[in-house]
């Protein structure tokens, strides 16, 4: 075994990325404050192949340049727009047949490794560094989803707390619909000849 070098790690190109099918679901980013966080959102969508990416209140976008730091031009290959209410958003979701589902700790909690192929197309929220995610969109949400915690320390960095929300989503996506784990449009790494 070896690393990959960069130029042997398979991905979509940009064209391929552009027309490729994406998961079903849509990510509404309320209110949090820090670009860093929200371009790590923006690098993990790629990842994830997420359909949209919805940053709303005062939640940065990509025309700040201070986003690009972490989003590693990964601003390019997402799907965003803005929305100034993200309730008001959340609300015409739910109203298209998306599941909205709050990534909060609640009274009603549901892991994030038990959604299920039903529950697409799926909205999942995030919200603020310090409050979390508004009890405007906590009432509006379907489900909330929570990720166990074995510590002390009963919260994540919300750019991290998406990236494994974000993945066990997709994974329950793809096992519900019948796709391999792996992206069947992207080629395996080929193995290294034998000497």
């Amino acid at each position: 075994m070896r690393k990959l070098k960069h130029e042997e790690i398979p991905r979509l190109s940009t064209n391929t990325l552009a027309i490729a099918t994406k998961h079903p679901v849509t990510v509404l980013v309320d209110n949090v404050r820090s670009l860093y966080n929200v371009g790590a959102i923006f690098r993990t969508s790629d990842a994830a192949r997420i359909e949209h990416l919805v940053l709303a209140g005062i939640t940065g976008t990509p025309n700040n340049r201070g986003l690009h730091k972490t989003a590693l031009g990964a601003q390019d290959m997402v799907a965003w727009s803005y929305a100034k209410d993200g309730a008001v958003c959340a609300k015409g979701l739910k109203n298209k047949g998306y599941t909205i589902a709050a990534l909060e700790i609640t009274t009603s909690p549901m892991l994030t490794t038990d959604v299920t192929r039903s529950m697409f197309p799926l909205c999942l929220v995030v919200g603020n560094e310090l409050v979390g995610v508004h009890d405007d969109l906590i009432a509006l949400a379907d489900v909330a989803l929570e990720i166990p915690l074995y510590g002390a320390k009963q919260s994540l960095n919300v750019a991290v707390a998406y990236g494994i929300a974000i993945f066990d989503i997709v994974r329950a996506y793809r096992q519900g619909a019948g796709l391999p784990v792996r992206p069947d449009d992207i080629p395996a790494p080929t193995p290294p000849p034998r000497r």
